[in-house]
């Protein structure tokens, strides 16, 4: 749960729509705020962003080693979220009074992280704020060529892209994401008819996901039809027969999966 939700919107879409721009100029919002930017090589296995505050002054590092380039959709979206650590009051509150401690954050992962969770909405919402962002899906019928469209339209990651869909797209999703047969975390539209997954923690074996997962070979970019009682739990008699679409696409021992009904 996110503290703060409607205020930490208004915040990010405000300064996003303070730019002419439909893709946020980062680089203008720093000058205009005096704020440095290191990106540097920090190594694969330790964070993608951190925010300091030191003499007076906030600095942001990002992580090369990680794909975090000033043009690169994870670049954005990882500065975006130090962003969200600076223009959130109680964050950037907490980074100059010493109470909350500069800390990694690492990208295209749910975070569990109160703090993180309201960085990653700030950042969702300066990249693709509502107002401009419905204009481009109006009277659209979803598919995974939507998405495609909308991220190369806001420089964003598929993943970031579906997850501000889910909250704010003109049709219910759920995304899933898995690891070597496991599921790490899922995601949905608050109406979206399922809530909860056949399996917990594992990828259900009847989804295109888990066909992947039995035979990992070449990456899947794939779209199938499947049944409701395969992949949902607590699916009722009467819909036994309900249909949805999975469309998974995959890298190595790595799967994304957006499901949706028509």
């Amino acid at each position: 749960m996110i503290r703060n939700r409607p205020n930490i919107k208004e915040l990010a879409e405000n300064i996003a729509l303070d730019y002419q721009e439909k893709v946020t100029p980062l680089d203008r919002i720093l000058e205009d705020e005096g704020l440095s930017v290191f990106y540097d090589s920090y190594g694969k296995n330790t964070f993608d962003g951190m925010t300091f505050y030191e003499n007076g002054k906030f600095y942001i590092h990002l992580n090369t080693d990680l794909g975090n380039r000033p043009d690169s959709a994870r670049g954005r979206f990882t500065l975006a979220h130090e962003l969200g650590h600076y223009y959130i009051d109680s964050h950037r509150i907490g980074l100059k009074k010493g109470l909350l401690k500069p800390h990694p954050s690492r990208t295209n992962q749910k975070q569990f992280n109160r703090i993180e969770r309201e960085a990653d909405f700030f950042a969702s919402c300066l990249l693709m704020p509502q107002e401009r962002f419905s204009k481009d899906f109006y009277r659209k019928k979803f598919s995974i060529e939507l998405i495609d469209f909308l991220k190369d339209e806001y420089n964003v990651s598929r993943t970031a892209c579906a997850f501000r869909f889910a909250d704010i797209g003109n049709h219910d999703i759920m995304i899933i994401y898995g690891e070597n047969g496991k599921i790490c975390w899922k995601y949905c539209s608050e109406q979206f008819p399922y809530q909860y997954l056949l399996y917990e923690n594992r990828v259900a074996p009847n989804t295109v996901m888990g066909e992947y997962f039995k035979n990992i070979t070449d990456n899947l970019f794939k779209k199938e039809e499947i049944w409701a009682v395969d992949i949902f739990n607590y699916v009722k008699d009467d819909d036994i027969q309900r249909k949805f679409f999975e469309h998974c696409i995959t890298y190595k021992d790595k799967a994304l999966s957006i499901i949706w009904e028509e």
